[in-house]
């Protein structure tokens, strides 16, 4: 296999056949020291993270075949801690849609003078363009419609599926007494259709216990998978 890509919390790598492997890493993006999914830098290792995150990938990329929902998922590998997926092409240089149910993070950071913290937010989606070095700005829909990142079609679709995928996650948790409070999904086009790409985990979700505690990447695995 050829290494295309050594990102921050995966590997990816290309196999003769043109597929991709996700290899998910034990590192963990944070600010400050802490951890925390939503942050752009690497601040440390938790072994059996990268397990963690493609377990909870391979279980929900499962869920939105079921579904009928397009993805790019093909196979997965835990004892690898990799997933193969169909290769995709991505909206512009990728886009990131936020699903917000509650205030938290870097939504409370720029309206805290208007929202308070755990405000509920109503499925609030946020779209943010994928640039470490200018801090993964927020982009609007005009913009990206002017820039021609996505046609009016292609955008409506993805935040559809934003909301859906929000509630389906958030429904699944609900039945092990966790509470979603934001998540992020990426799209790009597969075999011509807009589909969920990259990874469902503890990585691009924020989720908290029944006594209020945040839960990290493999918090949320055990707790999810009664471990």
């Amino acid at each position: 296999m050829r290494l295309l890509q050594d990102g921050k919390t995966k590997s990816v790598l290309e196999k003769d056949d043109g597929t991709l492997v996700l290899k998910f890493k034990d590192d963990v993006t944070g600010a400050d020291g802490k951890i925390d999914p939503g942050a752009n830098a690497v601040v440390g290792q938790v072994e059996g993270k990268g397990n963690a995150s493609l377990r909870l990938s391979h279980y929900f990329f499962t869920r939105l075949q079921e579904e009928g929902i397009p993805s790019h998922f093909l196979a997965a590998d835990p004892a690898e801690n990799t997933m193969t997926v169909k290769r995709a092409e991505l909206f512009g240089r990728g886009l990131e849609f936020i699903c917000r149910l509650q205030a938290y993070g870097s939504f409370l950071r720029r309206y805290g003078a208007y929202a308070r913290e755990f405000q509920e937010l109503d499925y609030l989606v946020e779209i943010t363009i994928k640039d470490d070095e200018r801090g993964d700005p927020l982009i609007n829909d005009d913009t990206i419609l002017a820039l021609e990142i996505m046609t009016a079609e292609q955008l409506e679709t993805a935040k559809d599926l934003t909301r859906r995928l929000t509630r389906l996650v958030e429904e699944e948790l609900a039945a092990k007494d966790l509470k979603l409070i934001d998540i992020k999904f990426e799209f790009g086009l597969v075999d011509g259709a807009v589909a969920v790409i990259d990874e469902i985990s503890g990585d691009n979700m924020r989720v908290m216990d029944k006594e209020g505690k945040f839960l990290d990447q493999k918090e949320l695995c055990g707790a999810f998978f009664g471990e």
